[in-house]
This record gives structure tokens, sequence and C-alpha cells, in this order.
């Protein structure tokens, strides 16, 4: 085993690209291989989206024929899926005009609905989203883009994607106008709650609603919603409010986390201490997220929506903010970080009932790979947690994707 994981190192591992990069691109303790590969990138995007279809076989993904600038509203991505049973074989499906290098154009699974995907794109001036069978083409538009869907593939919640583009480049799209652009706090802006079947939506909650809730740390600039996820039994829903600290971008934001149910209703502030940045649902009522409480330092913690009660989460192995999933048996946690100081990103698994901490791998990113233009990890799971999927520029500085097989960790004998 350990002399064919060493043949396979050598034989995929390129030389560094920088003076000051390690001697290998990548460290790996589990086999990996490449799943899509040049001259064009390719990637998913973000790690809370379901990129494998139900049978395992396929692998959502994106291609362009660019990797290193912001994307202008003429530029398209090309999606498509990984044929996993056929030599990694890349199928293209369809086109998008409306994405982002950070998470792309929402594309994934749509829950409820095998063989279906969605994903947003700009059509006749707007942005939409679209429902396409993978494998028959047949599609439906609906007249609201997406950012995160319900279990059940029945409904979804959207916010404003322009206004997400000017205040956090590389998560919005271009394109389209943000009429209240000039307003720190509108109160015609929000979340809008999307039915899927019907394309009918609702403003479930305003800018304007949360921004004049007191908070911590007060501010008096921009206003805005991002990072929207249901919980696993669709009962209630997760977003950040941000805001930046003065009327200019200097200075920076703030961030604070609320729930709420599908309708807006049971409003609740969970975090309000400044720092909230990525998180996952553990259960319908449980949320893992790096942020900071009183004590002033930042953590991962645990909070449970219903009582309130936090906790932190392997506050001594687990130093580093990143992008956290737990694998679908419920047992680990699945995180990545951003570069060290020789540029390499970790991966790593942590298993919170004995605090067992295994690091996967280590992938180099060019030090010219940052701001909105880097590519993070953003690692997800297969359907039976026994592979993990990455992007990575570890190789000639290019996005492709990459699959991790980890089922010596997370299948018992």
């Amino acid at each position: 085993m350990k002399k064919a994981l060493a043949a396979l190192l050598a034989l995929i591992a390129l030389p560094a690209v920088a003076v000051d990069a390690p001697t290998r691109t990548f460290e790996t303790a589990v086999p990996v291989r490449a799943i899509t590969r040049g001259p064009l990138s390719h990637w998913f995007s973000y790690y809370d989206k379901q990129q494998f279809d139900i049978t395992g076989r396929y692998a959502l993904g994106m291609e362009v024929d660019f990797d290193d600038r912001t994307p202008t509203p003429d530029d398209k991505v090309v999606i498509g899926m990984v044929d996993l049973g056929d030599g990694d074989k890349w199928l293209p499906l369809a086109e998008s005009h409306t994405w982002s290098w950070q998470q792309g154009c929402m594309l994934q699974w749509l829950p409820g609905n095998p063989g279906k995907i969605i994903y947003n794109d700009r059509r006749d001036g707007r942005f939409v989203s679209v429902i396409r069978d993978a494998f028959t083409g047949e599609e439906r538009v609906v007249p609201r883009p997406v950012y995160a869907v319900s279990p059940d593939g029945k409904r979804a919640v959207s916010l404003n994607f322009a206004r997400v583009d000017d205040t956090r480049p590389g998560y919005g799209y271009k394109g389209v106008v943000d009429p209240g652009a000039d307003d720190f706090r509108p109160a015609d802006d929000g979340i809008w709650l999307v039915d899927l079947e019907t394309g009918e939506s609702k403003l479930v909650v305003t800018i304007k609603q949360i921004a004049d809730i007191p908070q911590d740390n007060p501010t008096d600039g921009k206003h805005w919603f991002n990072h929207l996820l249901f919980n696993p039994d669709g009962t209630r829903f997760i977003f950040l409010h941000r805001a930046y600290r003065r009327p200019i971008k200097e200075g920076g934001f703030i961030t604070r986390m609320f729930t709420a149910d599908p309708d807006g209703s049971n409003l609740r502030c969970i975090a309000d201490h400044g720092l909230v940045s990525h998180f996952i649902w553990r259960n319908p009522h449980e949320i893992l997220a790096w942020s900071t409480e009183p004590e002033k330092e930042h953590h991962f913690h645990l909070y449970d929506d219903q009582t309130g009660r936090v906790q932190a989460v392997g506050p001594d192995v687990l130093t580093r903010d990143g992008h956290c999933t737990y694998s679908p048996d419920g047992q680990w946690i699945l995180t990545d970080g951003y570069r060290d100081g020789h540029s390499m990103q970790p991966l790593m698994l942590y298993r919170p009932e004995d605090g067992r901490l295994e690091t996967l791998g280590k992938f180099y990113i060019p030090p010219e790979r940052k701001d909105e233009t880097r590519c993070d990890l953003h690692p997800r799971w297969n359907r039976d947690g026994s592979f993990v999927c990455i992007d990575s520029t570890h190789q000639n500085g290019q996005r492709q994707m990459y699959l991790l097989d980890v089922r010596n960790f997370t299948q018992k004998p």
C-alpha cells in the first residue's frame, strides 16, 4: 500500500512553480487522483452543495478558458459532469453567464429529483435559476436565482447577487444593476423564499429589518446578507448579516449569524460578537461555525439554535478557519484551511468523539492566487463518505478537481 501510494505521488506530483515553494506541490496520506485535466480549468466551487448524484457515478463541475481574473458579464462558464465510471470523462451539459470564482453558479443536484440539476444564469437581463435534466436536457426556468435549496428540493432562498458582488467581490454576479446600491439598509431588499415548482417568491426578511436590530458592534456602512443554508429537515435556514464599519469600505465589516423559519418568522440571532465565517448544520438544531465568542478567541463553535447553548469544538487542534462539513454518518468533521507560510493549504479530518485529527494532505497554491481569484479547496463529501473531492491549483497553477479516497478512515472494517 505504501509503495503504491509513493509511486502514485511520484507520478503525478509536479515541480514547484515558485522559488520559495515546497519541494512537492502536494502531500497526501491517502490515494488521490485528478478527475479533470487541462488545457481548460475545472472546479466545482462551494463546499455546502451536493456535487455527486445519487448513484455516486457523476460529479458536477464547471469549465472555463481562463483562470486568473475577475469574470465579466460576457464571460460564460460551461456546466458539466465527470463520469467517474468511464475514465473520468468530462460531459458538458449547459452554459451559465452568471457565476463567481468562490461560489460558481450555485450548481448542485436538485434534492428529491434524481437526474436533475439546478444552477443560476442570466437571461433577458435578469438573474434566474435553471432546473435541468442532466440526461435529457429538458429544462425549466425559475424567475429568481437560488442561494440555497431545501432538502426536499421544493423551495429555495434567494438574495440580491448584484449587491453581494458590490460588497464581496468573488461571491456575487455581474451583469445586472442593483437599483438599491446607494441605500445602506433597504426595506425592499433581503431574502426571498422561492417556490421552485411554481416560480412564485416572497420577501421574507429585509435588510432594514435586520440592520435595525441593535448589535454588539455598531456600524454606519452598507449592509447585506450572505451565506444562506437550510437545515437538514428544511424547518429553518441560516444567514449571515454583514455590514461595513464605516460608510466607505475601510475598516472591514462585522458579521452576525441569524436563523429563521422559511417564512421569515421565529427569527433568532445566534452569534453577535463581530465575526462569523464558515458554518454547517450538524443536525436540524445544531450549527458548527468558525466564530468568535466573548473569550475573544476564534474557534469552531457548536451553537444550539433552540437553547442558545454554545461550546468550542476541537479548540486545541482545529486552530484555523476552514470550510467545514460533517461526514454523512456524522462521525467526522472535514475541513480545509487557508495557506500557511509555505503557501500550502491543509485538508483535515477531525473526530469529535475522541479528538482524533488526521491530516489528509496539503496542497500548494501559488502566491499570486489571492483575493477573489484564489482557489480554496472547498472539500465535498460523496454521498456515502468514502471519497472527498477538492478544487486545487497545485498542478501548474491551474484549478482542477481531485478525488481523495478516505475509506480507511471513514469506513469501519
